[in-house]
């Protein structure tokens, strides 16, 4: 077998879950763990070791990957290049932004930036996220804004926009956004924890700006206006679940019974239903709620079964950022 069964991976966080992901993988509530990092081999900022991922027999993922790359991620990756979450928004995230790789190479010592993308599992009715200003937004503006918390002009300045279980957006580097409550998703981004926070009163903060001062940090925000025409430039078009500007970032891709998976590192999380993964070395019986580790060696597999899973990987042909 090479398929891993991956245990729950849930650091601390500043805001509050609901115990949706608890439900989702039928496991103990943690209200104070609103995220699930799946095969991760990123830490928190600022907080190694948490945020990496530990596998079944107790070895680092990190560590796993680092003694044998080609087992893992074939002859052409150098790292995973992913990152991976479960995200339970018991209550409106801040509003806040991540730097793009340029800024990530100038400032952070990173290849990567954060670009991201959710996929809602599940969501209240009347769910929604914050997602860029709908209107341009002058750098002293903005910088007022952060100074004095003015939390209510900030967010009446964003687009607000519904979200449903089914829905796919990329959210790219730069761009401001808040997670609304009441939804359950799964995030695939760079493998970085870069988070410039605009909003922080109200959740236990005193700032959030990387270690950069909000002089520096803030030159990574887009101020520029999102018009509607824009904004549905996020979505796929029915064919894809992303459009095609996420491919320079990361691969995520809706599978089904009857599928087959490419060979590759991934990660698979499964979001509805019952079934098996098989190929040359495995047979994995699978369910709602199960996230899978699945290395370079497991070769090409195949899904069967009234089963629903979202296969996230880093972009194909790329070996690194």
């Amino acid at each position: 077998m090479t398929i891993e069964a991956l245990p729950a991976n849930q650091p601390e966080a500043f805001y509050r879950g609901a115990g949706r992901i608890a439900r989702f993988r039928d496991a103990p509530a943690l209200p104070d763990r609103p995220e699930d990092w799946v095969g991760s081999v990123t830490s928190r900022f600022g907080l190694a070791p948490a945020g990496l991922s530990t596998l079944p027999d107790g070895r680092v993922l990190a560590d796993a990957v680092a003694a044998d790359p080609r087992w893992w991620l074939g002859p052409q990756r150098t790292d995973t290049g992913v990152l991976v979450k479960l995200l339970d928004a018991g209550q409106r995230l801040p509003l806040h932004v991540h730097p793009d790789r340029r800024f990530a190479t100038a400032h952070l010592a990173s290849p990567y930036g954060k670009t991201e993308a959710w996929v809602i599992v599940s969501a209240r009715p009347d769910a929604y996220v914050h997602l860029g200003f709908a209107r341009d937004v002058a750098a002293d503006e903005l910088a007022g804004w952060v100074a004095g918390q003015r939390v209510d002009r900030m967010l009446a300045a964003t687009n607000r926009i519904p979200v449903a279980a089914g829905d796919a957006i990329l959210c790219p580097a730069g761009l401001p956004h808040a997670i609304g409550d009441g939804i359950l998703l799964v995030e695939v981004q760079e493998p970085t924890d870069y988070s410039v926070l605009l909003e922080y009163e109200g959740f236990g903060l005193t700032e959030g700006h990387l270690g950069l001062g909000y002089d520096l940090a803030l030159d990574c925000v887009d101020r520029g206006a999102w018009t509607p025409e824009r904004l549905a430039g996020l979505r796929g078009d029915g064919a894809r679940l992303l459009p095609e500007a996420a491919d320079e970032f990361f691969a995520a891709h809706r599978v089904r019974g009857g599928d087959r998976l490419a060979q590759g590192f991934a990660v698979l999380v499964v979001v509805a239903g019952a079934g098996r993964l098989t190929g040359e070395r495995d047979d994995v019986p699978v369910r709602r709620g199960d996230t899978l580790l699945v290395p370079y060696a497991a070769g090409p597999l195949r899904l069967d079964g009234a089963v629903e899973a979202i296969r996230l990987a880093a972009p194909a042909g790329h070996g690194g950022p």
